[in-house]
């Protein structure tokens, strides 16, 4: 896999192995990005472990699907930190993931999610022996009636997953959980508990990183509509670590859907100044001051959003849309069909060639005139 030098890496959910501003520093140090949440820059996602403790697993299935299918490579906690230099690669061997997909009859996707949250000695090819042992007991587990999910949360609270091969593992309805994982003999205990998995409430597993709590709490009030709220989260979360641009931008959008104009465009701002390659920051701005009436300022910042990013159809569109508006009918033409490179089949497709016919006609009479 290649350094980071030059990769946006984004995360999704809480490190389990330290906190993201670490991580954050480790990666400038090795001339990349790191970034809480995913923007159109981010080349690389991360999935921090303890977002198994936030979201369902179809949430999470959701999730890696569309960033892998945006191009962006996926990485598990512990992929990441072999590809920063800082754990080691376990040894290698020769089995590539169709082999072991094969050989244990896992399914493909199981086997992809299970491997994003390090439930294998290896993160990627080429897996070990031990792992074909793991994928074994782990398609046992599922063919038994526990998910994917289950094992993901389960496995780590024994130490390496590599112990795993050693012990026999059974899914049950222990204490009334049908998914429940259990060592089988019944005896021996994983990490002071019977009960292998996240059934019941155990916070001090993963930590209480005051930041990540609090940014969490914030997306929620958002994604709720508190927009007050979330605000006043993602400002805490800003006199934290006052280097979060992600934290700015999305408190800028919460004070944007509060009504809060002025100090929107502020966080905006602030974004950008924390990160002036920010391209949804620039694009957002320009939307906040296109609804002013502040259209030269708002096309700047268009300008800039596409200087940044030349494949930003939103941008692009929009841009088109105030070049018309000011008359600008030769330029709001470029602008549509560039736009109808970048997107030639969706509703806003056919609104970009409408536009250009009418600019076409308009222009042909005032040729004819």
């Amino acid at each position: 896999m290649t350094a980071p030098a030059g990769g946006v890496f984004g995360v999704v959910g809480a490190l389990a192995a330290f906190p993201l501003r670490l991580a954050a520093r480790e990666v400038a140090r090795q001339q990349g990005q790191l970034r809480r949440g995913v923007t159109r820059r981010t080349s690389h996602v991360v999935f921090g472990r303890l977002v198994l403790a936030k979201a369902g697993d179809a949430e999470i299935e959701r999730r890696a699907d569309a960033e892998r299918g945006a191009g962006r490579t996926l990485l598990s906690e512990n992929g990441f930190l072999r590809l920063l230099g800082l754990m080691k690669a376990p040894e290698a061997s020769a089995l590539s993931r169709q082999s072991l997909i094969d050989q244990s009859r896992l399914v493909a996707a199981d086997f992809d999610l299970l491997s994003l949250f390090d439930a294998f000695e290896h993160d990627g090819e080429p897996y070990s022996f031990r792992d074909l042992i793991l994928a074994r007991k782990y398609a046992g587990l599922i063919s038994g009636g526990a998910t994917w999910g289950a094992i993901a949360r389960s496995v780590h609270r024994s130490g390496p997953v590599a112990s795993l091969t050693a012990k026999s593992l059974a899914v049950g309805s222990a204490f009334g959980r049908p998914d429940a994982i259990y060592l089988e003999d019944g005896q021996s205990e994983l990490d002071g508990q019977l009960l292998f998995d996240l059934g019941v409430a155990n916070s001090g597993m993963y930590g209480d990183d005051t930041l990540e709590e609090l940014f969490a709490e914030a997306e929620a009030a958002e994604e709720e509509g508190r927009h007050d709220a979330a605000a006043a989260l993602y400002q805490r979360c800003l006199s934290i670590d006052p280097s979060d641009a992600i934290a700015a931008f999305n408190r800028a959008n919460c004070l944007r859907g509060a009504g809060r104009v002025a100090e929107a465009a502020n966080d905006y701002a602030r974004a950008i100044r924390l990160d002036p390659g920010f391209v949804e920051a620039w694009f957002n701005l320009a939307g906040l001051m296109s609804d002013e009436g502040r259209e030269a300022s708002a096309r700047r910042h268009l300008v800039k959003a596409i200087a940044l990013d030349a494949n930003y159809a939103d941008a692009v569109f929009n841009l088109a849309r105030l070049e018309f508006d000011a008359g600008n009918l030769a330029e709001a033409r470029r602008c549509w069909v560039r736009y109808l490179e970048l997107d030639a089949d969706s509703e806003w497709a056919r609104m970009a060639a409408k536009g250009i016919q009418f600019v076409d006609l308009q222009l042909a009479q005032k040729s004819a005139g």
